[in-house]
C-alpha cells in the first residue's frame, strides 16, 4: 500500500505539471483539492465511518496545519511546474534536513554526527542543483524559481508534519485528510481573481487525474500506515524518485544535467540518513565496539 501510495502521488505530480502548461498555480491547487474530496468521502463512506470520522475538536488545529500545508502545495506545484520531476522531488526530501538546522537554532538540540554529516550532504546537494542555472550562458530564471519553490516547501511540509503529528494523538486520518482538502481548495478558489486558465481538454483531464491520483494515493498511505509502522514504511518513499525519473525521460524526454542528478541523489540518500540516523549510529557503535 505504501508503494502504491508513492505510485499515485507520482501520477498525481506528473498530472501537475501537464497542467501547469496552460494553468497557474492556483487554479491547479483548487482542481486538485477539490477533486481529492471525491475519493475521500468515498473511502469514509465504504468504512461507515462518514457520520464520526469528520468529527473534530480541534478546529483551529486542522486549520493551522492546512494553511502550513496548502502552503507547501503551491510551493510544490511552483517547482514542479519549473523544473523536471525527478529534480523537483528530490528537493521534497529535504524537509527532514531542513528541520535540523531548526532544532539545533530554536531548540538547543545537539544532533548526532551522522545527522549533521547528512545534513550537509543534503545542503550540497542542492548547490549542485543549483550549478547547471548559474554556469549558463543566461541566468536559469526559471531553475532558481524552481530551486526556491522547492526549498520553501520542504521547510512549509517540515511544519506541517509538526502539526500532523499533534493532531494524530486526537484526530482521525482521515478527518486530517478532509480538512485539509478543504482548506486547500478554498485558498486556490480565492486566487481567481487574479487570473484563471480558460483551458483545453488535456488541461482539464490533468486537473481531474491529479485529484484523482492525490486523494486515492491519501487513502493508500493511511490503510498503509494502519498495517505497518511508519519507520518500516519510510524507505519506500523514496522510490518516487524512479517513477519521476522515468516520467521526465519517457513523457517529457527530459535527462537532468549531470550535476542536477548527481544533486538529487546526494538529497536522497541526505534524506535517508536522517531517517535511519539511529540505526546508523547503533551500528556504527557496534563496529567501533
Amino acid at each position: 500500500m505504501r508503494l502504491l501510495a508513492t505510485l499515485f502521488f507520482s501520477l498525481m505530480s506528473l498530472s501537475v505539471r501537464i497542467a501547469s502548461v496552460e494553468a497557474p498555480v492556483g487554479q491547479i491547487v483548487f482542481w486538485r483539492s477539490g477533486v481529492a474530496l471525491v475519493p475521500i468521502l468515498g473511502y469514509l463512506a465504504l468504512r461507515g465511518q462518514l457520520r464520526y470520522g469528520l468529527k473534530t475538536d480541534r478546529p483551529l488545529g486542522h486549520i493551522k496545519r492546512s494553511l502550513y500545508g496548502c502552503a507547501a502545495m503551491f510551493f510544490s506545484f511552483l517547482s514542479i511546474a519549473h523544473l523536471p520531476l525527478a529534480l523537483a522531488t528530490a528537493l521534497s526530501f529535504l524537509a527532514p534536513l531542513i528541520v535540523v538546522p531548526i532544532a539545533v537554532t530554536l531548540l538547543g538540540e545537539r544532533p548526532g554526527i551522522v545527522v549533521v554529516a547528512a545534513t550537509l550532504l543534503g545542503f550540497l546537494g542542492v548547490g549542485l542543483m543549483l550549478w547547471p542555472a548559474m554556469v549558463g550562458p543566461e541566468l536559469a530564471v526559471g531553475t532558481l524559481i524552481g530551486v526556491g519553490a522547492g526549498l520553501a516547501c520542504a521547510a512549509t511540509t517540515a511544519l506541517a508534519k509538526t502539526e500532523i503529528k499533534r493532531l494524530t494523538a486526537t484526530e482521525a486520518p482521515a478527518a486530517i485528510a478532509f480538512y485539509f482538502a478543504v482548506v486547500c481548495a478554498a485558498c486556490g478558489l480565492a486566487t481567481m481573481p487574479f487570473g484563471w486558465a480558460d483551458v483545453g481538454r488535456t488541461a482539464l483531464f490533468a486537473f481531474i487525474a491529479s485529484g484523482l491520483f492525490g486523494g486515492f494515493a491519501h487513502i493508500a498511505m493511511t490503510e498503509a500506515v494502519a498495517c505497518a509502522p511508519v519507520s518500516t514504511l519510510a524507505p519506500f518513499e523514496y522510490t518516487a524518485t524512479i517513477w519521476a525519473l522515468l516520467f521526465d525521460v519517457l513523457i517529457f524526454a527530459l535527462w537532468p544535467e549531470p550535476f542536477s542528478l548527481i544533486g538529487a541523489l546526494l538529497i536522497v540518500i541526505a534524506a535517508a540518513c536522517v531517517a535511519f540516523a539511529d540505526r546508523i549510529g547503533a551500528r556504527l557503535k557496534g563496529v567501533q565496539a
